[in-house]
């Protein structure tokens, strides 16, 4: 699990300097403070999940749940759930 949590830290911090962001900047775009931009991309634990998908979709990412068994995948937006 640390692991993914580091990973995915990295890959925000390396897209929001490759479209050339500023934390700040990038905080303003998903509606969060530059403080938590701080903290996901520190891969700190306990970021929440709504504001995580917002900085996601700002980046043009978004985060996916699937089985490890390769099942069904579950995909969230900053708007919410989606199928």
């Amino acid at each position: 699990m640390q692991e993914a949590v580091r990973d995915l830290a990295a890959r925000v911090r390396d897209r929001r300097r490759a479209l050339s962001l500023t934390q700040q900047d990038l905080a303003d775009l998903a509606g969060v403070s530059e403080r938590f931009v701080r903290f996901v991309e520190q891969g700190k634990a306990s970021v929440r999940l709504d504001a995580l998908a917002a900085v996601l979709d700002a980046l043009g990412f978004e985060l996916a749940v699937v089985a490890r068994s390769g099942g069904t995948e579950t995909r969230v937006t900053a708007g919410g759930h989606a199928p």
